[in-house]
């Protein structure tokens, strides 16, 4: 073979190698998971094992319902391997990992809002998450320390303030929104809204509506029955006002003044994933937050807000 052919031959083949190797490296492959230049990702070995395998991985979603002792319950979100991502986080090791998984959310086809009215209880009962549920109607001297124990926790709650003590107390009224926390209604004076007619419920919610709109520039989405006390009336305006009626499943009744051990006590023994746990700005509940809080963490539960409670995501 003539020189000239031998150098035109050896050139050819340091461009294919040069080209094989930058492809390669184009995608983070390691020697044992080569691409050749003609293939995509999806050819790989590597691709095909997470493309294979994703199936164990994947969780089909929950659409929102209606339980029969907890009524509206909201949904939970599925989830489906990204295998384009999920490549592409394995890559440079060129070997399958299940914790660089990425996944892509799957929504339920029945939503909260897709349900007719109907008292919300609780979360998803599969969600790692509980929520806070202040009713404030009295204890305004006690609100302050409350806040300050969320706001060192970074915990965000949800304070269901009636339009009396709004009135005569806005600038709490500011400071809670100022913190980032859920404002609800908790109606005008604490009445008993099961002995009222349609147009007593209304008058309730819509005066204190407005008042809390006034100095939070925001109407409430959420709507706590003082006492818990509610018929079908109740739900049906506080829905036709597009408001969801919220009440709980753990109960610290701590208006009854217990100690701080045994407030706690009761709500760590009760407390459960969706859970929504009832306080009010009492001495006891303002010394037994902090406790409360790091009790409920350690047992792997997320503390948040009813908005975030109610959501779809995982």
């Amino acid at each position: 073979m003539k020189p000239g052919y031998i150098w035109a031959a050896a050139l050819a083949i340091l461009t294919i190698a040069i080209g094989f190797f930058t492809i390669n490296s184009m995608y983070g492959l390691t020697s044992n998971v080569y691409l050749p230049l003609t293939a995509s990702i999806e050819t790989t070995p590597l691709y095909q094992e997470i493309k294979e395998r994703s199936a164990e991985f994947e969780i089909a979603p929950q659409d929102a319902y209606i339980d029969q002792v907890w009524k509206k319950t909201p949904g939970l979100n599925g989830q489906k391997v990204n295998l384009k991502k999920s490549f592409d986080n394995m890559k440079k090791e060129g070997g399958f990992n299940e914790k660089k998984l990425v996944y892509d959310p799957v929504r339920p086809k029945t939503s909260l809002e897709d349900l007719p009215p109907s008292p919300i209880y609780r979360g998803h009962p599969d969600k790692k998450m509980v929520t806070f549920l202040i009713n404030v109607s009295w204890g305004a001297e006690h609100v302050p320390s409350m806040l300050k124990t969320l706001k060192d926790n970074k915990v965000k709650a949800n304070f269901f303030i009636d339009g009396k003590f709004a009135e005569n107390n806005p600038d709490l009224v500011k400071m809670i929104k100022e913190e980032g926390h859920i404002i609800g209604n908790h109606a005008y004076n604490h009445p008993d809204m099961s002995r009222m007619n349609s147009g007593e419920i209304q008058e309730q919610i819509e005066r204190t509506n407005q008042i809390l709109a006034s100095l939070t520039d925001e109407t409430p989405k959420w709507f706590a029955p003082p006492s818990g006390s509610y018929n079908d009336a109740v739900i049906e305006t506080a829905a036709a006002l597009e408001m969801e009626t919220v009440l709980w499943t753990v109960d610290t009744i701590d208006w009854k003044k217990p100690t701080k051990q045994v407030m706690v006590q009761r709500v760590i023994s009760k407390i459960h994933p969706g859970a929504m746990v009832l306080m009010h700005p009492t001495a006891v509940t303002a010394q037994s937050l902090g406790e409360m809080i790091e009790q409920i963490s350690e047992k792997g539960l997320k503390i948040n807000d009813i908005e975030s409670l109610m959501s779809e995501s995982r």
